[in-house]
């Protein structure tokens, strides 16, 4: 017995020291602020508020069954006319409304591409200002697509625009990418690479959509950080299916197919079957985010040496965006039974969507969930599938490229590497390109980010001039990369 409470002091005493290590470590820890806001360029704001405006007005929503390539060829005569050097002085390839520009540059042994789709999703509901109005009101440009991502296709448009307009020649090629069938994760990008696979051409960077400058990034963390998405996660949908032998719903047996689907779908949620894991993208994010937080998410955020058990378990109760880093999560989006209020189904189905984290990806992710389906009686059936994006070398070349983009366009934002929860065009890229970062340079706030696929969609004008100096730099940093 007298061993057994040395054993428990023992114990707890190594817990006591190892919390004052943390909370020396914490005190030590240099307290710093996010304090970046956009400078003042009303004039420069406005213009370019005028050109996200018409390409908002310009309607350009695409999807499976019917993806209206000619309406995106008005939006191609728009652009056209908006930034005339870039069609005057680049080479321009159109597939299927999908768009690649090449500058030529002095070198073309590191190009780069800079892209974001053109097409948007449907707006539905009522909206504060009409979804295709491109009403500028309130600092703000209104409009489907101004967040997600007619934005960034502005800024990098006029970033090249700008530097044609002074004689630039650029140190390394450069490549302007645009799909239109992004939202629905159609062809385009795959096209687009299909055509530079063609051409050799093997890129140094990729920059798309996907993170941005995004604030409060976690909540107790406050101002704008720059988190720039290093790999996505993988994504499929499946269908699960409970069979029965049907019949009148007055005489209702046991676990009838959705009885059946019911307790799958209970017990899932309930009990995830997904392993969390702190990758080391994930936890240098948190590390790089620390020094910004109050005094007790500093200790925890700063300390994962110690706190990561915790933080796995608590995580996803205060942030679904945070705890989506740590594994592979499902969410049951789709349903159907009989036709019928008083008939039993001969056959029940859900659908889900899962996204893949490498710790536990596609293949084993699957095989966890056909185990599960076995288990309660069901059929599974996987729709469509893919795994998870290469991640990007966070000190490598090209990420601390972007970095410094950041550091000099936008004097005193934090950065930090960020897993991507949703998908994009860069996955396509991969086949080309080791780099491809998910990084939009604009600011999304709350609304910002509640407006994307939602409601009352808009971005506030004031960061556009950020956006467009962005590319301008990311695009000159280039000639480091001959040296």
């Amino acid at each position: 017995m007298k061993y057994v409470w040395f054993v428990l002091f023992g114990l707890a005493a190594l817990l006591i020291l190892l919390l004052l290590i943390a909370v020396l470590r914490t005190l030590l820890m240099p307290r710093k602020k996010s304090d970046y806001k956009p400078k003042p360029d009303e004039a420069r704001a406005l213009a370019y508020a005028e050109k996200l405006s018409r390409m908002i007005r310009c309607e350009t929503v695409s999807g499976p069954d019917d993806p209206q390539t000619e309406k995106f060829r008005s939006f191609h005569r728009l652009l056209e006319e908006l930034f005339p050097l870039v069609h005057q002085q680049l080479e321009k390839t159109e597939i299927d409304g999908n768009l690649l520009f090449y500058w030529k540059g002095k070198s073309h042994e590191h190009p780069i591409l800079l892209m974001s789709h053109q097409d948007v999703v449907p707006a539905e509901g009522k909206w504060l200002h009409e979804p295709l109005s491109g009403d500028i009101a309130g600092g703000k440009v209104w409009g489907r697509g101004a967040a997600d991502t007619k934005c960034s296709v502005m800024a990098f448009f006029q970033a090249v625009e700008e530097l044609l307009q002074t004689g630039y020649v650029p140190a390394e090629d450069v490549y302007l990418a645009s799909s239109c069938t992004e939202e629905w994760a159609g062809d385009g990008a795959p096209k687009l690479v299909n055509e530079l696979k063609r051409r050799g051409v093997r890129l140094f960077l990729v920059c798309d959509e996907g993170g941005g400058i995004i604030s409060e990034p976690i909540g107790g963390i406050h101002g704008n950080y720059a988190m720039i998405g290093v790999f996505e996660k993988g994504k499929a949908d499946v269908k699960f299916t409970a069979s029965g032998n049907g019949g009148h719903a007055s005489a209702p047996p046991r676990h009838s197919p959705i009885a059946q689907l019911a307790e799958f779908v209970h017990d899932v949620e309930a009990h995830s079957p997904f392993r969390r894991k702190f990758l080391p993208e994930v936890a240098s994010m948190f590390s790089t985010l620390a020094p910004y937080a109050g005094f007790g998410l500093r200790l925890v955020l700063g300390n994962l040496w110690l706190f990561a058990p915790l933080l796995k378990i608590v995580l996803p109760m205060i942030s679904a965006q945070a705890g989506a880093m740590l594994q592979t999560t499902i969410a049951f989006t789709m349903q159907s039974g009989s036709d019928a209020c008083n008939v039993l189904p001969q056959e029940a189905s859900v659908w889900a969507n899962m996204r893949f984290i490498p710790h536990q990806g596609e293949q084993e992710s699957l095989q966890i969930m056909e185990r599960l389906a076995q288990k309660h009686h069901l059929s599974m059936q996987v729709l469509s599938s893919g795994d998870y994006s290469k991640a990007v070398d966070i000190h490598g070349a090209a990420f601390r490229q972007v970095e410094q983009a950041i550091q000099l366009c936008f004097p005193g934002l934090a950065s930090s590497p960020y897993v991507m929860t949703g998908a994009t065009d860069a996955h396509f890229y991969q086949d080309i390109c080791d780099s491809c970062i998910r990084f939009a340079p604009v600011i999304y706030g709350p609304e910002q980010m509640k407006g994307m696929h939602g409601l009352n969609e808009n971005i506030e004008f004031d960061c556009l001039p950020g956006a467009v100096d962005f590319y301008k730099t990311l695009i000159r940093l280039q000639e480091n990369a001959r040296h």
